[in-house]
């Protein structure tokens, strides 16, 4: 039977998501699968303040080049100071997709685990079936995915009676055989809380 988190749990785990910690980190202490962390996040804050959270985060590791430009205003006796983002060139008002890792610049673990049904057949799913990556566009969210995990342990709690766990030794396999994925309409990758591009 699964653990169940503690009201004190709930309770650091949130406080450790409001200061940054992603949900792979607090699942690790924990030692809960990163999906259960998730899952009570999205009920301590609800699932739009989930993702907004998430989707700032994403912008601001994405735009970490992005510098501001200090304005100073005196202002009693030179006490207080305006800075002033730069935000020339940036809508604010238009939903960007997030830019996925292209797969030959990713580099993945030593051995991962994948979910097959009982013919080992591969199931992808569209995107917008991962909440994690609700905030994208449209057209991102049709995208086939199929997911990998680095943890065994994860692998198998998601796993049902209908499916099974295989393990993949070489995981240069996946960049051997993007092209015959990409013939069959699958254009990502999904590993933990990361999005690879084929």
């Amino acid at each position: 039977m699964p653990r169940k988190l503690t009201e004190k749990q709930k309770i650091e785990i949130l406080n450790l998501f409001k200061e940054g910690k992603e949900p792979k980190e607090i699942a690790i202490k924990y030692d809960y699968a990163q999906s259960t962390i998730v899952r009570q996040l999205k009920i301590l804050l609800g699932d739009d303040s989930y993702l907004k959270i998430k989707k700032n985060r994403l912008l601001i590791n994405s735009n970490s080049k992005e510098q501001l430009i200090p304005r100073t205003q005196a202002v009693d006796n030179n006490q207080f100071f305006e800075v002033i983002p730069l935000t020339e060139g940036i809508e604010l008002n238009t939903q960007k997709d997030l830019t996925s890792i292209p797969i030959q610049d990713f580099n993945f673990p030593e051995i991962v685990f994948m979910i097959v049904d009982k013919k080992i057949e591969l199931e992808s799913k569209p995107l917008k079936e991962f909440s994690d990556w609700s905030f994208l566009s449209q057209d991102e969210q049709d995208r086939k995915t199929i997911q990998i995990y680095s943890d065994l342990k994860n692998a198998k709690r998601l796993c049902n009676k209908e499916q099974k766990v295989i393990k993949v030794p070489n995981t240069q396999v996946f960049k051997i055989v993007a092209p015959i994925l990409k013939s069959r309409g699958i254009t990502r990758i999904i590993i933990e809380d990361k999005l690879i591009s084929l």
